[in-house]
């Protein structure tokens, strides 16, 4: 395993990260079944063995522990890594997971959670607000006006508004929103290029409004953080915090969105219903699928038909409205 991830796997750190949590989890099943990791006991009846031990693993309120589109991401790892593990010296009764098929799901997008029209404005409304109210002090006896309140050390309103920003104008992922680099952010042609998961390049178009935003934190504050942080990250962590390089976590970026949502009055939703919502607006005013795969980056075309699908309100729209 060790010589798979040093020789073939070329992910990125957080997605081979999956990738070993998910052989090892074979690897204490085949330990615990027939007492030794020989590659000659891998059989398919093993392969076989472990996608029903990990369908009927239950947690302790009686849950299922794995759903069915985790197992298939499990044995997806495994195909390959028994795959590679054949070709370099072949298993006595074959590749062991060649005959192992995935659980059939429906894997469709949640579509339906993504950000309404409504909720977006009120959305980029709150994160307007950021620079004025956000981050100050609560105290309202001793501080009557808002705008007047103290702000905590180390808020940073303009980055938290331009974070917002690129969530909803882009539909971009989180996690590459913590990763984008400042150098990979083009303002002249308004787009940002950013290694998304799989360690693959992805460029995003940005609209006017949202490109302003980053201006804006380029202008206002990113420079408090450079003389603390040598990092080349676009978004910095403020230089109060410590135990960082600099570069924002994805849990960060969720407390962000988080934040403004409560003071937006949105709930139920999360960064990844921004790209939703993006799919669905590309949809809209294109009818172009290829549109939204070039969006969003979707190596199959069938994620991004899936955003010309109807939703339950709008069928209901439709029924019902028949003036």
């Amino acid at each position: 395993m060790e010589a798979y991830f040093r020789l073939e796997v070329t992910t990125l750190e957080s997605s081979q990260s999956v990738q070993r949590r998910d052989l090892t989890l074979f690897l204490t099943f085949m330990r615990q079944e027939v007492g030794s990791l020989e590659r000659t006991q891998w059989t398919p009846r093993l392969s076989q063995a472990f996608k029903v031990a990990l369908q009927k693993q239950l947690e302790e309120d009686g849950s299922r522990r794995w759903n069915d589109r985790t197992v298939n991401r499990i044995l997806a790892h495994l195909k390959t890594f028994a795959r590679w593990v054949h070709q370099h010296r072949a298993f006595p009764l074959g590749n062991p997971m060649l005959k192992v098929k995935a659980i059939a799901t429906a894997n469709l997008l949640d579509v339906e959670r993504a950000i309404t029209t409504t909720e977006r404005r009120r959305l980029l409304d709150a994160a307007d607000l950021l620079p004025e109210t956000g981050g100050r002090s609560r105290d309202r006896h001793r501080y009557r006006s808002a705008t007047k309140r103290p702000r905590r050390k180390g808020y940073r309103p303009y980055r938290n508004r331009a974070i917002v920003y690129t969530l909803i104008e882009t539909g971009m992922r989180r996690a590459a929103v913590a990763r984008v680099h400042l150098a990979d952010v083009d303002f002249t042609k308004r787009v940002i290029h950013v290694e998304e998961k799989g360690g693959v390049v992805q460029t995003y178009q940005i609209s006017r409004e949202g490109l302003d935003t980053i201006q804006d934190y380029l202008t206002h504050e990113r420079a408090t953080d450079t003389e603390h942080f040598d990092s080349p990250t676009l978004f910095l962590a403020s230089r109060s915090r410590r135990n960082t390089d600099g570069r924002l976590s994805v849990r960060s970026i969720n407390t962000i969105w988080n934040e403004v949502c409560a003071v937006a009055g949105v709930e139920g939703r999360t960064p990844h219903s921004a790209r939703h919502a993006m799919g669905r607006h590309i949809i809209e005013k294109t009818g172009n699928v290829s549109a939204v795969q070039r969006q969003l980056g979707h190596k199959n075309a069938a994620y991004s038909l899936q955003y010309t699908r109807i939703t339950a309100e709008e069928m209901d729209s439709v029924l019902n409205d028949r003036e």
